[in-house]
C-alpha cells in the first residue's frame, strides 16, 4: 500500500534526514531538543525555503522515567544514563556551532520530585539549559508538526501524541475554514489555541484539549505484575479509555467522512512499518501513511498472536520498540474503540519538528509558501 499525502503538502515544514550539506550555514542552524520519559531525541536544522532540511540528529532510549511511577522520583541510573545522552547532544552543538536552540522536557521532569535537581546537574555537568514545557504547549507544538498531513478534506480533526509518560490529544473543527487553507490554518495554532482578536485568517477552532497522564512507559509499569499478555493488553486499554471521560468529544462520535486522526509516536509508526511488513525502517514509505481502523486491529491481533517471544525476535518491531509496543497498542485500540476511523494518518514527526517551526517563524527565516 503506498503512501497517501494530502495535497499541497509541500507548502509546509518537512524534515529531510541527513547527510549534511556541505554548503549548511552556521549562523542559520537551528535545534530542538526533546527530553521525554522514554528518549532523548534532537535535531539540527537549517530553514531553506517555505521548508527545513536537517542536518544532523540524535535518538536514544534512556528510560528516564523508568521507575517514576513507584518512586515519585527519577532514579541515579536513569539520570546517568540521560546525562550521557546529553553529552553526545552537546558535542553536536558544538560541532555545528548551533545558537539557536530550544531544548525541553516533558513529563517525566514535570512529574518527579527530584526534577530541578536533575536540571541544575545537567546544566553543570553538560552546560544544556533544559525548561520543562507544560502539556498545552507539548500539545500545541504536536499539532502544529502535523499540519503538512491535515488533508484538505478534513473538518474535525483529531490529532494523538502517545509519548512515554503522557498521551495529548487535541480535537480541531476545521469546518469553518477554507478547504484549500486547512493545512495553514493548523500551523497558525503555533501563537496558541485560542485565536488573536486581531487575526485577519479563518482560525482552526481548538473544541478540546487534553493530556492524559499514561505514556507507552507509564501504563506498562501500572500493570506490569499481571502475567498474562492478553489480559493485560485488555486492561491497560480500558484503563486508558477512562481516562477520556472528561475530554468533551469522548461521548460524540463524528461522521467517518470528513473525520482524520493523526497519530505521532513511535507506536503508531511501528504499527505502520508492521502493516507494510517492513524489516528495516524507512521513513519514506511511513510517515504520510492513511491506515483504516481495520488494519490497525489486525496489526495488533498479530502483535497479541506472536506473544512476548514472538515480538521481541520481530524485525518489523525492534528490540527498542517491544517492551513499549503493546501498552502503546492499547492506547491505540482505546482510540479507535471510540473513534473509528479509515483515516488516520501516520506522523513520523512530532514535538522537535513543531520547537523547529515555532523557532524559525518567530525568527522570520521561513519564506511564506504560495497558496
Amino acid at each position: 500500500m503506498a503512501p497517501k499525502r494530502p495535497t499541497g503538502a509541500g507548502a509546509f515544514p518537512k524534515p529531510v534526514e541527513p547527510p549534511v550539506p556541505q554548503t549548511a550555514d552556521r549562523e542559520e542552524l537551528y535545534a530542538a531538543l526533546d527530553l521525554g520519559t522514554n528518549s532523548c531525541r534532537m535535531l539540527i536544522a537549517q530553514p531553506k525555503g517555505s521548508q527545513f532540511h536537517v542536518v544532523d540528529s540524535f535518538s536514544k532510549s534512556v528510560q528516564l522515567g523508568n521507575g517514576l511511577e513507584a518512586s515519585g522520583r527519577l532514579s541515579r541510573g536513569s539520570i546517568t544514563r540521560t546525562i550521557q545522552a546529553l553529552r553526545v547532544c552537546r558535542k553536536k552543538l558544538d560541532k555545528h556551532n548551533v545558537t539557536r536552540m530550544r531544548l525541553v522536557a516533558t513529563e517525566a521532569c514535570r512529574r518527579a520530585k527530584n526534577s530541578r535537581d536533575f536540571l541544575r546537574r545537567v546544566q553543570r555537568e553538560t552546560g544544556l539549559q533544559l525548561e520543562i514545557i507544560k502539556p498545552e504547549e507539548e500539545a500545541r507544538l504536536a499539532v502544529i508538526s502535523c499540519a503538512p498531513l491535515v488533508s484538505t478534506m478534513t473538518e474535525q480533526l483529531l490529532v494523538v501524541d502517545i509519548g512515554g509518560g503522557s498521551t495529548e490529544l487535541v480535537w480541531i473543527d476545521l469546518s469553518a475554514v477554507p478547504k484549500a487553507d486547512r493545512p495553514r490554518a493548523i500551523m497558525r495554532l503555533h501563537t496558541g489555541f485560542k485565536p488573536t482578536e486581531s487575526s485577519i485568517f479563518p482560525h482552526a477552532k481548538v473544541v478540546d484539549w487534553i493530556s492524559v497522564p499514561l505514556g507507552v512507559a507509564t501504563l506498562m509499569e501500572q500493570f506490569s505484575d499481571v502475567e498474562d499478555d492478553s489480559a493485560r493488553f485488555a486492561l491497560m486499554s480500558w484503563f486508558f479509555e477512562e481516562k477520556l471521560a472528561d475530554f468533551t468529544p469522548y461521548a460524540n462520535e463524528p461522521a467517518r467522512d470528513g473525520f482524520q486522526i493523526i497519530g505521532t509516536s513511535g507506536t503508531v509508526t511501528t504499527v505502520a512499518a508492521s502493516h507494510l511488513g517492513l524489516r528495516r525502517y524507512d521513513r519514506n514509505k511511513v510517515d504520510g501513511l492513511r491506515m483504516s481502523s481495520e488494519q490497525i486491529d489486525s496489526v495488533i491481533r498479530d502483535y497479541l498472536h506472536l506473544g512476548p517471544v514472538g515480538r521481541r525476535n520481530d524485525p518489523r518491531i525492534g528490540r527498542d520498540r517491544q517492551a513499549l509496543i503493546m501498552s502503546g497498542a492499547a492506547i491505540l485500540q482505546a482510540l479507535l474503540r471510540v473513534w473509528p476511523t479509515d483515516r488516520l494518518s501516520v506522523a513520523d514527526r512530532g514535538l522537535r519538528e513543531g520547537l523547529l517551526y515555532a523557532q524559525m517563524t518567530a525568527d522570520g527565516v521561513l519564506e511564506e509558501a504560495l497558496p
